[in-house]
């Protein structure tokens, strides 16, 4: 089981994903997965996968350990293509054809997943992951890209404006659509002693 924390107050499953990466705008990026064990602990704690649904996947990579290497490679080329076309999206760039492109074509590996189950209170979609296939915990990141991407959110995707590269994406559900930040703890309140400190200098 991974140690490391995640951030998952981004308001959409795939722009949590993307930000498993720190400072991901920058030169230096600082990234939270190092293998397939971070990728299922990433999916524990955003509540995707069940803990010994986790673990049946931990003790499969052991006799896995080559397709569980390929999928964490899918995973970090799933994140970087999610983590483009929505900080395209927030700049107000057009997205790259290949970038989405490559999201449908997982869309469709992933979609063919879900079924309706039925509950006491009717029916709900749930994944057949009886197989156990080890790509299971991107399946509801890439449906979730798609459904923000087709959704009225869309034009809420934000980009931390921090000049130093921050990177973090979120969904900007203030009244005003003014938030600019990951946090006003951290690099909202860096932007706003630079805004103090220029004034101070302006009127000395």
């Amino acid at each position: 089981m991974s140690s490391k924390t995640f951030d998952l107050e981004a308001g959409a499953l795939c722009l949590d994903f993307a930000n498993t990466v720190d400072w991901h705008a920058s030169e230096n990026p600082q990234d939270r997965l190092s293998g397939y064990a971070d990728l299922l602990a990433w999916g524990e704690a955003a509540g995707e996968l069940a803990a010994t649904r986790a673990e049946y996947l931990r003790l499969l990579t052991k006799r896995q350990p080559g397709k569980a290497n390929k999928v964490f490679e899918l995973a970090i080329r799933l994140r970087e293509t999610i983590y483009r076309i929505f900080s395209f999206q927030a700049a107000g760039r057009n997205i790259a054809l290949d970038d989405l492109a490559y999201l449908n074509e997982l869309l469709g590996q992933s979609l063919s997943h879900l079924r309706i189950t039925s509950a006491s209170s009717g029916f709900s979609w749930d994944w057949n992951d009886t197989s156990g296939p080890l790509d299971q915990v991107l399946w509801p990141v890439v449906r979730s890209a798609a459904e923000l991407l087709t959704s009225e959110d869309l034009d809420r995707v934000r980009e931390c404006a921090d000049d130093r590269g921050c990177g973090y994406l979120f969904l900007d559900l203030s009244r005003n659509r003014s938030r600019r930040w990951c946090s006003m703890e951290t690099c909202g309140n860096r932007a706003k002693a630079q805004r103090h400190y220029r004034r101070t200098l302006e009127s000395a």
